[in-house]
């Protein structure tokens, strides 16, 4: 059931090392203003916080009381206040609402504001504006990266993905720069550095220029090779339905910086619980990468494996028993427990995504993967619209549709847009001028059919003048050419034989046999090339931006020790439970340990709901 891990497998680095840092940087700032001091938390700090430094920690250094930024007047009457918060100027605004209300009222008090990840100029200017940059000390918390888990790691940034793909805000590039120039530095060199899509390229040019400003330090190499990757390079993956179980729980209860909260349904009580998924939990980390299928055959097992335990107590003398009360039964009663939340949120998703709607929407989904019946999948996403089913899942299909078919035909598009702004209401037009934007769901244009494009990057393809290549693609640059990238990279398997989901054969497993992410089946033969020779065409059909560079002391380090079959792949613009669990069916298959380095985890509504614009 449970995946074997290869006996060769490289041991991963030691992430915590990573939050002893974040929270010995925290505890600096927050004594530079001595004394008592209440502190306000941004709402989306308060979970990472949380990983880092507890509220008896805080309370250690002078932190009364804490609150919630609520952009209201505040009730605090401490003689200082703090204030972690992202470097958004909404917050600022309201900081200033605060100490210029403090002003005309006649109170007296100090302020510091620690921004996180990085404060920008642009805030900086508006507290010059609202003239109150004499009254407050400003300072920047360096927390750039959070360890969920031994393999994953968050810059907990979901704003990434819209401010970058969709608003050409590059501000957070320097902050990713930055996150990798971290683990450089206390991991060792890169041997090589790969990298496909825009903000990769600039994302690694950041983190260049920070190697070259600082002191070089020889290290003893824990990281191997570098991936970076670019989200708008593959939006198929985060656009399918997840079907592994991590995905699932995923997207019923909404995983929270590593942490879930299972209510009443799950608990069996009139309770809810918060519940930490991670490797330590036994039972979760069994079932994590499998497959819904599977999961139930596990746990029963399981379930009865532990019944066989506490059967053991029968029978036995004073002395065993003392030693089965003092070294068993503890774990055994912790096992119990979380066997018994993910039995509850096993039946809970059950109920959800067992359905014959689920399963029809899955058959859509694999169809328009395949190609095939594609009027019968209009039919099926026409009827989910007008039903009302889900706003989100609607436009979930209809991206899916626009990209695999490498847009709308003009009449389905216009015919389409009317009827979920009847269903959903008019405010979404700007929804759409979003999605269109991304490149997510466009109308072909006259002489823009899938096989006229094709036969178009064909001949670009084969163009032996590859120079005058740039200008010509760059018109090709909002199309998907799944299709052909498809083919090239063998994305759907022929469904010819019975795909065994118990034993997977290869990454489809994820989607249920119909298809392998395009964003983890590059990261494969690109680490099978050693670089991207070979693979020009699919980069052309990716509108390109690829490189692969050796390492940063200008040494390439291959064959040197464990360290070569660790990769770190980082997504730039958010990645899904369902490519992690690729990932690490991949590693294990070829011997490697991959490091999920994310600026958020996405998945398909997370994906669609930063997009939405629903104000006229």
């Amino acid at each position: 059931m449970a995946h074997s891990i290869r006996r060769d497998s490289p041991e991963l680095p030691d992430f915590s090392l990573l939050k002893r840092l974040a929270r010995d940087q925290l505890i600096y700032l927050l004594e530079q203003l001595p004394g008592k001091k209440d502190l306000f938390i941004e709402a989306d700090l308060m979970s990472p916080l949380d990983r880092i430094a507890n509220v008896s920690t805080l309370k250690q250094h002078e932190v009364d009381k804490l609150y919630k930024v609520e952009y209201k007047p505040i009730i605090s009457t401490a003689d200082q206040l703090c204030f972690l918060i992202r470097p958004r100027i909404k917050t600022v605004k309201w900081i200033c609402d605060v100490a210029n209300a403090d002003k005309a009222a006649g109170k007296l008090r100090r302020y510091k504001i620690i921004f996180t990840p990085q404060k920008f100029y642009a805030c900086e200017a508006v507290l010059e504006e609202q003239g109150i940059i004499g009254d407050v000390t400003t300072d920047e918390w360096s927390f750039y990266l959070l360890p969920l888990d031994d393999d994953i790691i968050s810059l907990e940034l979901p704003e990434f993905f819209r401010d970058n793909f969709l608003a050409g805000d590059q501000r957070w590039v320097r902050t990713a720069g930055s996150a990798l120039h971290l683990l450089h530095s206390l991991y060792g060199p890169f041997s090589k550095i790969y990298g496909i899509g825009r903000c990769s390229k600039m994302a690694y040019e950041s983190w260049r220029e920070q190697v070259e400003e600082g002191e070089q330090r020889a290290r003893q190499a824990e990281i191997g090779k570098v991936f970076l990757i670019d989200r708008d390079v593959d939006f198929v993956t985060p656009l399918c339905s997840q079907v592994v179980y991590e995905g699932l729980v995923d997207d019923i209860f909404r995983i929270k910086c590593g942490c879930v909260e299972f209510g009443p349904d799950v608990t069996s009580s009139d309770k809810s619980i918060k519940v930490m998924l991670n490797s330590q939990d036994r039972v979760f980390n069994e079932i994590r990468n499998e497959h819904f299928s599977n999961v139930f055959g596990f746990l029963s097992q399981k379930a009865r494996n532990l019944q066989t335990a506490y059967d053991k107590r029968r029978g036995m003398d004073i002395k065993q028993m003392k030693t089965f009360v003092s070294e068993e039964l503890k774990g055994l009663k912790q096992e119990h427990r979380l066997l018994s939340l993910h039995i509850g949120a096993s039946e809970s998703i059950m109920k959800k995504k067992t359905k014959q709607d689920f399963q029809e929407l899955l058959k859509t989904e694999h169809s328009l993967l395949e190609g095939f019946e594609i009027r019968e999948c209009i039919s099926f996403i026409e009827e989910h619209i007008n039903r009302q089913v889900s706003m989100i899942e609607s436009l979930r299909l209809l991206c899916l549709l626009s990209i695999t078919e490498n847009g709308l035909l003009p009449k389905d598009y216009r015919s389409f847009k009317a009827q979920y702004l009847q269903s959903y209401g008019v405010d979404h037009l700007l929804t759409f001028a979003n999605l269109r934007q991304l490149g997510l769901l466009v109308e072909q244009q006259p002489g823009e059919t899938l096989t006229v494009m094709e036969s178009k990057v064909g001949k670009l393809v084969n163009d032996k003048t590859a120079g005058k290549l740039t200008d010509a693609f760059s018109s090709l640059a909002k199309k998907s050419n799944f299709r052909a990238l498809s083919r090239r990279l063998n994305l759907v398997p022929k469904s010819d034989e019975e795909y065994d989901l118990r034993v997977p054969r290869d990454m489809a497993y994820i989607f249920s046999g119909a298809y392998v992410p395009l964003s983890c089946k590059l990261i494969e033969q690109v680490l099978e090339r050693d670089g991207w020779t070979g693979l020009e065409e699919v980069t052309r059909l990716l509108n390109g931006h690829e490189f692969a560079v050796t390492g940063s002391n200008g040494v390439d380090l291959r064959g040197k020790g464990d360290a070569q079959r660790i990769i770190l792949v980082m997504f730039l613009g958010g990645c899904t439970f369902s490519e992690i669990s690729a990932l690490r069916f991949l590693g294990r298959e070829k011997g490697y340990k991959f490091i999920v380095v994310t600026t958020a985890i996405t998945s398909s509504s997370r994906l669609i709901e930063a997009l939405l614009d629903n104000q006229v």
